[in-house]
């Protein structure tokens, strides 16, 4: 190869190409998620450190006041170690791992990915970005439906930074829900539930109840923030196993205790 192949091939003009194959497009938080990574050879020989692929998200934070969209990384996976691609050659490099279960749910503005990069050494690194659609883990889904069993309807669900509940991660994705019939509407203004890191058999929520102010205490309850209770609550392997309707029990019974 030439000289001036070299110089093209180091900005990415006739280097290895990659494409990510994944086996479907949706998965569910702590799922296996299987794929391969088609790699295509270009017009010279070249040598690749190493290929990766990456969970992909993006989350809100507040910087100076303002709302500030960042990309982060969930986490990352090995797919090959060090290889030497022919020209033109092809290779089909297979990958597995566990779709981490802190990935925001494809709701509002959860957006996942998945990246896959080649590193080449003084070139461009070929690159490949594939969207999924994420659904809750079998636990987190029978809280969602719990929430709306008791009366409320999501009206906004966001990906917002908060490195203190996050756990290994720096986001969390908070579900914004109001009272829309039952026992709660008219005593609340609306419910904020956010999924917190869990260790395998639990669930554990923060719950923000906000109640509904009147009249003069009312005022200054809501300017003094008094008007909101912040809750953790945690659901063992056994509230989970007892289904929707003992989550909806367990949950109804703490906001309760906070409604009036």
């Amino acid at each position: 190869m030439s000289f001036f192949g070299r110089v093209l091939a180091s900005v990415g003009v006739g280097a290895a190409k990659l494409d990510t194959v994944l086996e479907k497009s949706a998965y569910a938080q702590g799922e296996g998620v299987r794929g391969a990574v088609r790699l295509q050879g270009g017009n010279l020989e070249q040598r690749i450190d190493g290929i990766e692929v990456s969970v992909m998200t993006t989350y809100t934070r507040e910087i100076n006041d303002k709302p500030i969209q960042q990309t982060a990384v969930v986490a990352r996976y090995r797919v090959a170690d060090a290889l030497t691609v022919q020209p033109q050659e092809r290779r089909e490099l297979p990958f597995s791992f566990i779709l981490p279960a802190g990935v925001p749910i494809s709701i509002g503005s959860g957006q996942v990915w998945i990246k896959t990069v080649a590193d080449i050494r003084s070139a461009v690194d070929p690159t490949d970005e594939d969207s999924i659609h994420v659904i809750p883990g079998a636990g987190r889904k029978a809280v969602l439906e719990a929430v709306e069993r008791i009366g409320f309807r999501l009206r906004k669900a966001e990906t917002v930074y908060a490195p203190r509940l996050g756990g290994a991660v720096a986001f969390v994705q908070e579900f914004e829900w109001i009272p829309s019939s039952g026992r709660y509407r008219g005593l609340l203004d609306e419910l904020e539930l956010t999924f917190v890191g869990s260790p395998i058999g639990e669930v554990r929520l923060l719950l923000q109840i906000d109640r509904r102010s009147s009249g003069l205490a009312g005022f200054f309850a809501e300017a003094t923030d008094t008007d909101e209770s912040f809750v953790r609550v945690t659901l063992t392997q056994r509230d989970l196993d007892g289904g929707v309707s003992h989550i909806a029990d367990v949950l109804q019974g703490i906001i309760d205790q906070y409604a009036h």
